[in-house]
């Protein structure tokens, strides 16, 4: 009779596991790192700490069109990411490899999507 209860829970609790959505709870792990021309000539560093997957980002420092786009990212998370040159990941894309996928100031972003491969 206990093996049975014991067999029952352990069944409910993989069955409750494998119902909960994969993507409430993923996020990649790690720091996204863009750079930020200011009015003002300086240039600010911004980050992601471990950012959510599967979710378009529009970075906050450039979301309007009158401000220059964000460049020079680097990715230092465990997933991939698409970079975009509009708000709201719209506009031609490239994707980042993990683990230090990186470009130049040549590729302007305004948005990311991280994501598995």
């Amino acid at each position: 009779m206990r093996l049975r209860h014991s067999v029952a829970a352990a069944l409910g609790a993989l069955a409750l596991t494998v119902a909960l959505p994969a993507s409430a709870a993923q996020a990649a792990t790690g720091s996204f790192t863009y750079l930020v021309d200011a009015q003002d000539g300086a240039v600010h560093e911004g980050t992601l700490a471990d950012p959510p997957s599967g979710v378009c980002l529009t970075l906050p420092e450039v979301a309007q069109d009158w401000v220059a786009p964000a460049h020079t990212p680097r990715n230092d998370t465990d997933d991939f990411v698409t970079v975009f040159t509009g708000a709201g990941c719209d506009g031609d894309s490239f994707t980042l490899r993990p683990d230090g996928g990186h470009a130049t100031d040549r590729l302007k972003l305004r948005s990311v999507l991280f994501h598995r491969r």
